[in-house]
């Protein structure tokens, strides 16, 4: 690659300070930022929120919160963690900082639309908030009816801020879809693309296309609500099975939107910590396609219970165990790429490593819950719970931090403690598992998900999950003082700590304002790293 210089240009940090600066910006790599001060501040929130139903959940018996309160706690819980974290969070915050960098341009196609997007991310975000001043709301962060048409809660404002949510969404999609076709770098054909960019792309058509799917489905609500419309209330000739399949035709394919771009950046990571080209790029590339679109057509398997025809479930259910497989050769590639590497063990690494370790227990428990006869037992117990976050915040979650562990230096221009970084890693992997393993051995002894109370047979799975979550989000914090501190106290970062070859490293650390003095040429495919280079 050549005609990478920009150091000609002062750094994006520089130029424009003030308020105004940032609230006014269409540059994509300050939006990017302030993308992650405020889904900081939305986790932090959230996981709190987590803290308190564990605390509850301690002993036996209601303690600190009754029932009613308990399930508003954990609407809010899992609508700030799923829906202003774990779904924008990796493409919002690194994608819109590292995309162009990545392909060679100086922004996003539309920066206007871009600036729009987080306007809009910041608005839901701050209504789901304010429904908890409003009483909150106790549907649980699904707003199945008959729940959410007859619970005298104000379920208005959490829907709005649903789809507001959504409207953010599709328009990241709509810019990172237009941005990948239309500003690659010369001599960056589809086959010379990084596999970030590979899966940004993948996820932005399914923001695009599944998002509105959603978008309707709520609004339906509030007019079910408002106007007394027949859509989901069986006496009015409704039918509540057909929002389930609006709900999960959406919320399934999410799921990919939230693991593709997390796949994205371990595709990053583990070539430049190994030192090797990553093995199987093709492979890597087109099931990234695959899972964006076999996802779109399992989404009943949430539904098993819920009353379909027998050979609609085994349809369902046969669809599940296929969507695994694309998803298997992507661990068996990068487990392959780190084969006889030459292996570093930074905290991007061993971040990335955990991902592999907790994503394949989430993975393989979500097959046994594809499998017909095991989910009648299993569902709506803790063991969904367990599973859920392993894929979730053990997946996408795991490699949000990997990705900020990874390309902090370039987002800042300093370098934070390895040390720390290190720890927070370790403690991060024993609260995590120490939290949801005991909920996958209560789930297989009929331990209901979503109960404020439990009966004493449970109480040691409850008691060391509750131990878990501190611990799990001690290292959160841990993890943000360690950014924080350095931000302000850390040294100088060089502009490729890492040695990577990858294009983000060969410009400034932090970058210029426009990225580029030229636009740089491609002239071979990405991650060539020789035997030489350390």
């Amino acid at each position: 690659m050549t005609s990478t210089t920009a150091a000609a240009q002062p750094s994006y940090l520089a130029v424009k300070k003030g308020i105004a600066g940032w609230l006014y910006t269409t540059d994509h790599k300050r939006i990017g930022i302030l993308y992650l001060i405020g889904m900081s501040i939305f986790f932090i929130a959230g996981a709190s929120f987590g803290v308190m139903m564990r605390l509850e959940l301690l002993k036996s018996g209601l303690q600190y919160l009754d029932a009613d309160v308990y399930n508003r706690i954990l609407t809010l819980h899992g609508v700030i963690m799923i829906f202003l974290f774990i779904v924008p969070g990796i493409p919002a915050v690194f994608g819109n900082f590292m995309l162009p960098l990545m392909i060679g341009a100086k922004d996003v196609a539309f920066p206007k639309i871009n600036l729009l997007s987080w306007y809009c991310y910041m608005a839901g975000g701050i209504l789901a908030l304010v429904s908890l001043t409003l009483g909150g709301v106790d549907t649980g962060w699904t707003f199945y009816v008959p729940f959410s048409t007859s619970s005298a809660s104000n379920i208005y404002v959490p829907l709005t801020a649903a789809v507001i949510l959504g409207w953010s969404s599709i328009l990241t999609g709509i810019n990172f879809v237009t941005t990948v076709h239309r500003l690659r770098c010369p001599g960056l054909k589809w086959f010379r693309l990084p596999l970030f960019v590979w899966s940004l792309y993948a996820t932005a058509w399914v923001q695009i296309l599944a998002t509105p799917v959603v978008g309707m489905l709520l609004i339906l609500v509030m007019l079910e609500r408002f106007l007394g419309v027949g859509v989901f209330d069986p006496t009015r000739g409704g039918d509540p099975i057909l929002y389930q399949h609006i709900f999960w035709i959406y919320s399934h394919p999410a799921v990919y939107i939230m693991i593709l771009p997390a796949m994205g950046v371990i595709s990053e990571i583990i070539p430049t910590f190994t030192r090797k080209a990553i093995f199987g790029y093709s492979f890597i590339a087109f099931s990234s396609v695959a899972i964006a679109a076999i996802g779109s057509l399992v989404w009943a398997h949430h539904m098993f219970t819920s009353g379909m025809s027998d050979t609609a479930r085994i349809v369902f259910s046969f669809l599940t165990f296929i969507v695994a497989v694309p998803s298997a050769i992507k661990i068996f590639n990068w487990i392959t790429t780190m084969y006889k590497g030459s292996i570093r063990l930074e905290p991007p690494l061993l971040f990335a490593m955990i991902f592999i370790f907790l994503f394949s227990i989430g993975g393989l428990t979500g097959l046994i819950l594809g499998a017909l006869s095991l989910d009648i037992h299993l569902h709506d117990t803790a063991f969904v719970v367990a599973h859920f976050h392993y894929t979730m915040l053990g997946g996408a979650g795991t490699l949000f931090f990997a990705a900020m562990h990874y390309w902090y230096p370039k987002m800042t221009g300093k370098l934070y403690s390895i040390k720390f970084g290190h720890i927070t890693a370790i403690l991060f992997l024993i609260g995590f598992n120490l939290t949801y393993v005991p909920l996958f051995v209560a789930g297989i002894n009929g331990m209901p998900r979503r109960y404020a109370d439990y009966l004493p047979d449970y109480a040691f799975y409850h008691q060391a999950s509750t131990v878990g979550s501190w611990i799990m989000y001690g290292s959160f914090l841990l993890m943000v003082v360690n950014f924080v501190y350095h931000l302000f106290k850390g040294k100088k970062s060089p502009a490729n700590p890492w040695q990577s070859v990858s294009l983000e490293w060969q410009i400034p650390s932090p970058p210029p304002l426009e990225n580029f003095d030229t636009i740089p040429e491609i002239t071979e495919k990405p991650y060539k790293y020789t035997s030489g280079s350390v």
